[in-house]
């Protein structure tokens, strides 16, 4: 078991996987940018932005020193937005005291102007380290609850997959490993642009016959984008894949289901994501997903409709029509 570990991000997902591990006995040191935000959260034991209502125990410390939070660590949790990950961690690097500890990533999205996945992207800024991601359908507000949940830890390096699985697993979270780092990855950052759908649904009143379809074609999607750059079909069958899909476009606690719920019952996107303290990394994925699907000459329909309902001002409700009068198919087809 790698203790004691170090989060760095103090978001609602951050403090949950902290309050995992402080759970367990692990020494946690949470790290966030905000410094009053912070030392507020420390005194308090509470926070309030980002995961109302859960308490913080004493045991893990709360800091907006890097230096202090990573001292001594042997494994970091990179708990950082997907488009703010190169600055934070150009910023964290040189203040790092762990000695090059392995990092486990929570991020889920694509960086917008690279097409970095949140590990790609690590491994440009921190270099050779041991690099791995969580993932799967674990909604913060539940998990820090101790509700049950179950989630994958992906790492081309087994041997710290297991050392990782063993170190986030308990009676209540219980980790899978798996070596396909892209597949779980793409899995992870795709689901998001399906849910700002589900959620456009949703907002136009649509039922559970629109959103079960939605799901189903939505993951042909995600799987097909996956392949088509090099991941393992089966991992989009798995907690990464349909599981975290389904959570992340049923639950209320989805923002970005939330975000597409809003723009379906007809607010703006720059209105809903001023109104908002957290990130949602449905859309900047958006761009990224569309992008990728151009570059591999692949059709991604449902992707293509939210993107220009996003950032072309298309009418909600002529997307979905536009979608349901696409030219037939039979739905085991593969086309490029």
């Amino acid at each position: 078991m790698l203790d004691p570990v170090a989060v760095a991000g103090n978001g609602g997902w951050g403090t949950a996987v902290a309050l995992v591990l402080a759970g367990k006995g692990i020494r946690v040191r949470l790290w966030g940018i905000e410094e009053d935000y912070v030392r507020d959260t420390a005194r308090t034991r509470e926070n309030p932005r980002y995961l109302p209502g859960v308490r913080i125990p004493r045991e893990i410390l709360v800091t907006p020193d890097f230096a202090e939070a990573s001292e001594g660590a042997r494994l970091v949790v990179s708990a950082v937005p997907t488009q703010y990950i190169r600055p934070t961690w150009e910023r964290l690097a040189g203040e790092d005291r762990s000695g090059g500890a392995p990092v486990l990533s929570l991020s889920k999205g694509i960086e917008v102007k690279t097409f970095r996945r949140p590990t790609q992207v690590l491994r440009e800024v921190l270099g050779r380290r041991k690099l791995g991601v969580l993932c799967g359908p674990s909604h913060a507000e539940e998990v820090a609850r101790g509700l049950p949940a179950a989630v994958v830890v992906a790492s081309r390096d087994e041997e710290f997959a297991r050392e990782a699985q063993a170190t986030v697993s308990t009676a209540r979270f219980r980790a899978y490993t798996n070596t396909d780092v892209l597949g779980v990855e793409l899995a992870a950052a795709l689901k998001n642009v399906i849910a700002l759908a589900a959620g456009i649904c949703d907002g136009l009143g649509f039922g559970d016959n629109t959103k079960a379809a939605l799901l189903t074609r939505g993951m042909v999607e995600i799987a097909r984008l996956g392949v088509a750059m090099g991941a393992n079909r089966q991992t989009f069958s798995g907690l990464a894949g349909i599981g975290d899909l389904v959570t992340t476009c049923v639950s209320p606690h989805g923002r970005n289901r939330a975000v597409g719920e809003r723009i379906g019952r007809g607010e703006k996107l720059r209105d809903i994501l001023d109104s908002m303290d957290q990130v949602a990394e449905g859309v900047p994925t958006t761009k990224a997903a569309r992008r990728l699907a151009k570059k591999h000459g692949l059709e991604m329909p449902i992707t293509e409709q939210v993107h220009a309902v996003l950032f072309h001002g298309k009418s909600p409700l002529r997307a979905v029509t536009d979608l349901m009068l696409r030219r037939p198919k039979g739905e085991t087809e593969e086309y490029r």
